[in-house]
């Protein structure tokens, strides 16, 4: 009896997965990225798929990943769908980076001994580009060039289980709920893991019933994505040049209780933008973001431009993604547990 079979490339960004499907990408339909989107959420052999890679046996209840697909015009390299345990994402900073470094490795794009190459990417929510930066033959860094982000919401209020909060609703590709750990007697902390995930549930699913996320032209970007939790590391710092180091620790719990190992290409994103509109970063400035297991991106503001009718940014966050895996997958038509489960 045939197995079916699939071939994926396996990153990580900042301790994050991302399961770059080469082989047995189903059918994708649409005009554009968006398009797609939309069209792999109500298509089954599509969410097949996803939960086929992302599942156990073959994932886990964090995994990540993506699909190439084509660009909605010549001005980008390729196009990509986000996914997940619980579906399709809009926007995905992590695995931007994680692209930018696979296109080198898979000659889609010249490596270069000194100097950067810009690989321009079409996601779900618009326009990306991963700038690939290299350094002796090698590549030293990928920075992910966002959407124009901007703070959506100040101090919106939420009860969860552990008290009353005040939330910052940012978009960065995604509409992000931003909230300081510490008043909900939580520490960005693997010991807080289990309560981390259960009250960033509750403060997504609150402020999206109450259509406090509402994407200005787009619905399919509306409702909270995520919940980032944040402290402090040390006090902002202000260098001799005038630049001030602003250095923060986060956790974002996404989809149903996903934890992102990596401090959130996108979430970073959001939180330049918030910062930004409070008057914390500016444009000279550097975000230190670090994530739950120890490691971090630098972000900072690239620009600033106008998004419909708001103020916002154009956010650059800077990391470096590595390989860790070439997989074949098989897929016995006779196993009971196709497509696979969810465990945590």
């Amino acid at each position: 009896m045939a197995l079916e079979r699939f071939v994926t490339e396996d990153y990580h960004t900042g301790g994050e997965p991302f399961r770059i499907v080469v082989e047995g990408t189903p059918p994708l339909r649409g005009a554009t990225v968006a398009d797609r989107r939309a069209y792999a959420e109500s298509a089954a052999d599509v969410q097949r798929v996803r939960a086929l890679l992302c599942s156990e046996p073959r994932g886990h209840a964090d995994m990540y990943g993506c699909f190439v697909t084509e660009p909605d015009d010549p001005g980008a390299r390729f196009g990509v769908l986000f996914w997940h345990k619980d579906g399709f994402s809009t926007a995905c900073g992590h695995g931007t980076i994680a692209l930018g470094r696979w296109a080198v490795d898979t000659g889609r794009v010249e490596r270069l001994d000194e100097d950067t190459r810009e690989v321009v990417i079409d996601v779900p929510s618009g326009r990306v580009t991963a700038r690939v930066r290299f350094a002796g033959g090698d590549i030293e860094d990928v920075t992910f060039v966002s959407v124009p982000s901007w703070l959506q919401a100040r101090e919106v209020p939420v009860r969860t289980a552990r008290g009353e909060t005040r939330a910052d609703i940012a978009y960065g590709g995604a509409m992000y709920a931003v909230v300081p750990a510490a008043g909900l007697g939580l520490r960005v902390d693997p010991a807080d893991y289990g309560e981390l995930i259960a009250t960033g549930r509750q403060i997504r699913d609150t402020l999206t019933a109450a259509g406090a996320a509402q994407h200005p032209a787009d619905d399919r970007l509306s409702g909270i994505y995520g919940t980032i939790f944040t402290e402090q590391v040390t006090p902002p710092v202000r260098g001799a040049d005038g630049t001030v180091r602003v250095h923060e620790r986060n956790v974002t719990v996404f989809a149903d209780g996903e934890v992102d190992r990596s401090p959130c290409g996108s979430g970073t994103a959001a939180r330049v933008a918030q910062l930004a509109d409070r008057g914390l970063l500016g444009a000279r400035d550097v975000l230190v973001h670090d994530s739950i297991v120890g490691s971090s991106f630098r972000a900072r503001i690239a620009g600033r431009t106008t998004a419909f009718g708001r103020a916002a940014v154009v956010p650059e966050v800077t990391g470096t993604a590595y390989p860790v895996a070439r997989s074949e997958f098989f897929i016995d038509p006779r196993d009971p547990l196709i497509p696979g489960f969810v465990l945590r």
